[in-house]
C-alpha cells in the first residue's frame, strides 16, 4: 500500500515542529531558575490587582517567565495571562494607562531595545508580593 504525500508531508511537519516545541521548554526552565534566584529568601504573599505606578521603583523581564516589580523592599511578580513567550529580557516595558495603576487587566507592549521595533505584548495577571521575612 503507497504512503500518500499529504501523509509524508504531514509526518515532516511534525518531525520539523518538534524541536521548536521544545526550546520553549528550555527557556522557561532557565527562566524559573533566575526567579527563583531573584526570590531566594523571601516568602509570598497575597496577591493583589494593581501597583500603584508611582511606587515602582524599577522592573525586570524574567525571559518567557514573568515580569518583576520592586516597590521598597518587596518584588511583586507578574505571570502574565497571555503572551508570556513573548518576555524578552532585551525588551522595553511599555504601558498605557490613564489611571495612576498598574493593573492585573492591563496590557504591556513590549519594544525591542536594540530595533525599537514592537516585539509583542502580555495580558498582565495578578501581582504577587514576596517579601524578606521579620527577622525576630
Amino acid at each position: 500500500m503507497p504512503i500518500s504525500r499529504s501523509l509524508i508531508l504531514g509526518l515532516l511537519l511534525a518531525a520539523a515542529a518538534m524541536p521548536a516545541a521544545a526550546a520553549p521548554a528550555r527557556d522557561n526552565a532557565k527562566g524559573e531558575a533566575s526567579l527563583a534566584k531573584m526570590l531566594a529568601g523571601r516568602v509570598p504573599g497575597p496577591p493583589v490587582d494593581c501597583l500603584t505606578t508611582n511606587r515602582i521603583q524599577s522592573s525586570e523581564i524574567v525571559d518567557r517567565t514573568a515580569i518583576v516589580y520592586r516597590v521598597g523592599g518587596t518584588l511583586y511578580v507578574n505571570r502574565p495571562q497571555s503572551g508570556v513567550e513573548s518576555l524578552d529580557r532585551g525588551d522595553i516595558l511599555v504601558i498605557s494607562t490613564s489611571l495612576p495603576q498598574l493593573c492585573s487587566i492591563d496590557v504591556v507592549r513590549l519594544i525591542d531595545q536594540t530595533s525599537r521595533f514592537h516585539s509583542g505584548f502580555v495580558g498582565l495577571g495578578p501581582f504577587v508580593p514576596y517579601a524578606r521575612p521579620d527577622a525576630k
